[in-house]
């Protein structure tokens, strides 16, 4: 089966998207960079570190620190696929990414787009 594109796209390039959208909507990159930290486990260091390398999706959630567990509540659409039902776990992970920009730039506060209590 070959691997999707999207595995080998830097995500340094897609990263800046991210932080448009939210800014678009009032938010900060901050609040996108929170977001990557509470997801993957990366610090701001590491972050920026794979950032710099140029480090593809498939590495760079496959040397994610600390992929968080409650990841496992995000659910919905996103680009009208429902995000629980993807069945690649690398391509999931990505669309757990995507669903939680969406939800940061639709205006949700923090603490629900982190899954807090």
């Amino acid at each position: 089966m070959t691997k999707h594109r999207i595995y080998k796209i830097a995500f340094a390039s897609v990263y800046p998207h991210y932080v448009a959208k939210a800014e678009k909507k009032g938010r900060t990159k901050a609040e996108v960079d929170e977001i990557i930290h509470w997801l993957t486990g990366y610090d701001a260091k590491a972050l920026k570190a794979e950032l710099e390398a140029g480090t593809n999706f498939e590495d760079f959630y496959g040397n994610a620190p600390r992929m968080n567990p409650a990841r496992e509540k995000i659910t919905g659409l996103i680009c009208g696929i429902r995000v629980e039902e993807v069945e690649d776990p690398l391509m999931r992970e990505a669309r757990y990414l995507d669903k939680l920009i969406d939800e940061l730039a639709r205006g949700k506060k923090m603490e629900k787009i982190l899954r807090e209590g």
